[in-house]
């Protein structure tokens, strides 16, 4: 295995977070809505703004590029494919949704516990099928070349 190709990891990165804020504004902007709107209230707080949906969308990307990277590391160790691209959105899902969550929205009280483990489990569901989208991206410096044609 060659050295990570930086290019195809922002490529991937985004592919992968635009598939998963496509799919987090499904679960929470759509299905989740009038759940995240009453417990917004409940904070006496309004419901999200449009900067703060951007921020979300922003985070989304740096994740997505976090998992297309982290899928980079695995490879030499695990190979290439599917399995180990569901294991960097497993551990992305870990540390960017599962702990902040149980801790900030459960553990603290914040938001009701149904709403903080429907947005916790689409969230598995939301990490895995961006990292498998951007992971179909990623290749490395010596696959890409394989693609060229040889000149006579």
């Amino acid at each position: 295995m060659g050295r990570i190709n930086i290019g195809r990891v922002i490529l991937g990165g985004i592919v992968a977070g635009i598939v998963g804020d496509i799919l987090g504004y499904l679960v929470d902007g759509v299905m989740l809505a009038p759940q995240w709107a009453t417990g917004m209230r409940a904070l006496g707080k309004a419901e999200f703004s449009v900067s703060q949906n951007v921020a979300f969308n922003i985070i989304g990307l740096v994740y997505g590029i976090l998992i297309v990277w982290l899928y980079a590391e695995l490879r030499p160790r695990y190979g290439a494919g599917p399995k180990t691209a569901v294991c960097a959105g497993l551990v992305v899902w870990v540390a960017g949704v599962l702990l902040p969550n149980a801790g900030l929205m459960w553990a603290a009280g914040l938001f009701p516990t149904n709403l903080t483990m429907m947005t916790t489990a689409a969230a598995i569901v939301e990490l895995v099928v961006a990292a498998l989208a951007g992971a179909a991206l990623y290749k490395e410096g010596a696959e890409s070349l394989r693609s060229i044609p040889a000149r006579a």
